[in-house]
This record gives structure tokens, C-alpha cells and sequence, in this order.
């Protein structure tokens, strides 16, 4: 059994990261109804931009626009992961990993290239020698448009040039404060024709023309729809963040509990110890 000064020192470290991790519990709670808040803002926005699209897509030539041309084949695929740049959120990173993982490995790890949004993604798939394109990190305290307009734009650069025939963002969908859910979504080219509601665009006008309004459309929605997982992907990671720290407070305390019990049965056989050693060396001076 350990002494006395072992289980204390045990119990004061627990303590202290008891501390610690009730304090990241706050911090990651005071952030997640800022982030909630963006994401809930942004979600009509983005909507809206996709049902317009699909109303207007079917009757395009996607020759128009670079970014809506589809290719024969599917030989290289760029794989957009988005991850955090810091641990202690529960499996928050290594659902993504672990899928983004699976997929990579099933198209075939030779032709597919990599863009990693998060240091987790980027020293996970750096370790195993995978083809990291472009990696964005140190960057979420600032969190802003302009980061989706820049990852936007290598994204669809590596599309128009050629270099890869479809784009892929894995990524964790915020559902509520106790659900993330990781979402493999195909980015490019832009698919519309499997939606099974059809909007009827009999009574719109169109000014200047459909093929101008796409022409704008197009950039924006694409724009947005990084912007959208980006704020998705940083609210479900401080909802992972607090729930976790809500778990390792709540484990320290049954820890604290087990070692002060511990603790005063340690304390009780050393009384008891001492008084018998008393008794005996009475017992025998008489």
C-alpha cells in the first residue's frame, strides 16, 4: 500500500488538472456559442446560394465555367481534410482521420493529393508519406472569409488545371452540442441533377441572362460553401472540446474521491499500527 505522503501528492495533482481541464471547459464553452452562432447565420445563406444553383444548373452549359466541367474519368481525386490544430476534443480529430483515411486508401493512396486544413490532418498523413499539395494551420483564433477564399482558390486551381478530376471535403458537420457527425462530401463538380425536387422557374425573369447569374453565382457559392465548413468544422470542435473536459473534470473528481478513501484507510491502519506498537512495549515493561 502506498504512504501517506504518495497519496497526498497523488491527490494534489489531481487537483491541479481538475483545474485545468474545469478552465478549458469554460473556454471551449464561451467559444462554441460564438462559433454556433456564425455557422447558425451562415447555414441560410449557403442554402439559399444551392437552391438557386440547382434551379439554374440543369439548364446550363457547363462548358461555360472551368470550375462546372465534368471529366471522362476520375483518375486523380484531391481529398480536402479538415481537422484542428489541437487535441484534448475526444475523438473529434480521429473520426475525421480515420474515415478521411479509409477513403484515401480505397481510391488509392498513388492518385490522390492531399490539402490538409488543421495540424492534426497534416502531421497524421505527413508521418505516412501521403501527397500534401498545401497544408493551412495556426489559424482558427482568427478564423475568417478570407481563409476560405484562399483555400478556395488552390482548390479550384488544381480542378481547372486538370491536375485532379474530383475534389472530396471530409470534414465533422455540427448536429448539436452532444453530435458531430463526419461528412465526406463531394465538392467538384457540382452535382444537381439527382435532387428529387424540381423548382419551376416558369414565372422568373432572369436579368441580365441565366448563363450571367451562374457566372457570378458559381464563385460565390463555392466561396461560401468552404466558408460553411470551416465554421461547421470549428463549432463541432469546441463542442467535442467542452464535452471532453466535462468528462475528465467529472473523472478527476470520482479520482479525488477514490484516493481520499484511499487516503483515510492508509491514515487509519497507521493509527492503528502505532497503537499496538504502544501496547505491546507497555505490556512488556509490566
Amino acid at each position: 500500500m502506498a504512504n501517506l505522503k504518495d497519496i497526498r501528492n497523488r491527490i494534489k495533482s489531481v487537483k491541479s488538472i481538475q483545474q485545468v481541464t474545469k478552465a478549458m471547459k469554460m473556454v471551449a464553452a464561451a467559444k462554441m456559442r460564438r462559433a454556433q452562432e456564425n455557422m447558425e447565420k451562415a447555414r441560410p445563406y449557403t442554402n439559399q446560394l444551392y437552391d438557386m444553383l440547382k434551379s439554374l444548373l440543369p439548364d446550363i452549359d457547363r462548358s461555360i465555367l472551368p470550375a462546372l466541367r465534368r471529366h471522362q474519368s476520375v483518375e486523380r481525386k484531391l481529398f480536402v481534410i479538415i481537422t484542428a490544430d489541437r487535441g484534448m476534443a475526444g475523438a473529434f480529430n480521429t473520426n475525421v482521420l480515420k474515415i478521411a483515411q479509409n477513403a484515401i486508401d480505397s481510391f488509392g493512396k498513388e492518385n490522390a493529393s492531399l490539402l490538409c486544413i488543421g495540424k492534426k490532418s497534416f502531421n497524421h498523413f505527413k508521418r505516412r508519406n501521403y501527397n500534401i499539395i498545401e497544408n493551412y494551420t495556426d489559424f482558427w483564433s482568427e478564423l475568417n472569409y478570407k481563409h476560405a477564399i484562399e483555400m478556395n482558390s488552390k482548390i479550384i486551381s488544381q480542378y481547372i488545371e486538370g491536375k485532379v478530376h474530383e475534389v472530396s471535403i471530409i470534414y465533422n458537420e455540427f448536429i448539436n452540442v452532444g453530435k458531430q457527425e463526419v461528412i465526406n462530401h463531394t465538392f467538384l463538380p457540382l452535382k444537381y441533377e439527382n435532387d428529387s425536387v424540381k423548382i419551376k422557374n416558369t414565372d422568373r425573369i432572369y436579368e441580365p441572362t441565366k448563363v450571367d447569374v451562374v457566372k457570378l453565382l458559381v464563385p460565390k457559392y463555392l466561396n461560401t460553401q468552404i466558408w460553411q465548413y470551416l465554421l461547421e468544422s470549428f463549432a463541432s470542435e469546441q463542442a467535442a472540446r467542452m464535452l471532453a473536459m466535462e468528462n475528465a473534470t467529472s473523472n478527476a473528481q470520482d479520482m479525488i474521491k477514490d484516493l481520499t478513501l484511499q487516503f483515510n484507510k492508509a491514515r487509519q491502519s497507521a493509527i492503528t499500527t502505532e497503537m499496538l506498537e504502544i501496547v505491546s512495549g507497555a505490556e512488556a515493561l509490566n
